[in-house]
């Protein structure tokens, strides 16, 4: 008898996990260890374990606030950038107006702009306005990039709600804020959940914006990482620690959407 063979899209499959998973394991497996072990050695898990580098970053205000601002901007961000792009996607989906096309696509162009393209007018700007170094200017910076998103995003998914329920609710007696809000935007929840999710991981990972734009007290994780180097060289074990926290709120987000997350890509707009 021949043995079974693993068909080839399995063994794909397999490889591309592996290809995946192997960076965020060997992360993993650094902050468990200390610096010493980690230029010395060559292990697949820790020689000495070790949980003294999250303790720095739990204990040292320069690690822990970090997560703290970047919390602050993202969430403000998140929700800015969905309470401006649902009206925008509505009108989009459900009228016809001079130049909307082209309104549209200029809002896409927006999205594909490099964010070092910005750079320079926000600084001036945030300086002149005093804005430079808090949360809220990290937050405005990044709806440059996240309200187009949202809004292609979020008219897809109102386009494939027929115009009909608009009608009835008005005949009803719905006031527009009212139904939007108890008939209409129930049946896009779905678009909301994926609009913010992407919004959501965008502003979390972004980097040159947010570094530039912030120096002290409003410093997010991703800028306090890249500043580990000292005298005494490049901390690892440390920045690895930082690194796996930074994963862990990304995660959360995708647990919570990811059946929207599927329906999105079922709808052909994510």
């Amino acid at each position: 008898m021949t043995k079974p063979r693993l068909p080839l899209r399995t063994l794909f499959l397999l490889a591309y996990l592996l290809f995946a998973i192997l960076p965020i394991y060997w992360m993993v497996n650094m902050s468990f260890r200390t610096n010493e072990e980690i230029l010395s050695t060559f292990a697949l898990w820790p020689q000495q374990f070790t949980w003294d580098n999250y303790k720095t970053i739990f204990t040292d205000p320069a690690w822990y606030m970090g997560y703290v601002n970047s919390m602050i901007y993202v969430a403000l961000n998140t929700v800015i950038s969905i309470a401006v792009a649902l009206p925008a996607a509505y009108a989009f989906s459900r009228y016809r107006f001079l130049g909307d096309k082209h309104v549209f696509f200029w809002l896409l162009t927006n999205r594909m702009t490099p964010p070092a393209v910005f750079l320079l007018p926000f600084f001036q700007l945030y300086t002149t306005l005093g804005l430079m170094d808090t949360h809220m200017a990290v937050a405005l910076a990044h709806l440059v990039f996240n309200v187009p998103l949202a809004v292609w995003i979020l008219e897809g998914f109102m386009s494939g709600i027929p115009r009909e329920i608009d009608e009835t609710a008005y005949i009803d007696g719905y006031s527009f804020p009212r139904f939007f809000v108890f008939i209409f935007m129930p049946l896009i929840k779905s678009g909301v959940g994926v609009a913010a999710f992407f919004c959501f991981m965008f502003s979390w990972v972004e980097l040159l914006m947010a570094r530039t734009l912030t120096s002290v007290d409003a410093k997010p994780i991703v800028a306090t990482m890249t500043r580990t180097v000292s005298a005494a060289g490049m901390d690892w074990a440390v920045l690895a620690a930082a690194g796996t926290l930074t994963i862990v709120p990304g995660a959360i987000v995708i647990w919570f959407v990811r059946n929207y997350i599927a329906k999105g890509f079922a709808m052909g707009r994510v």
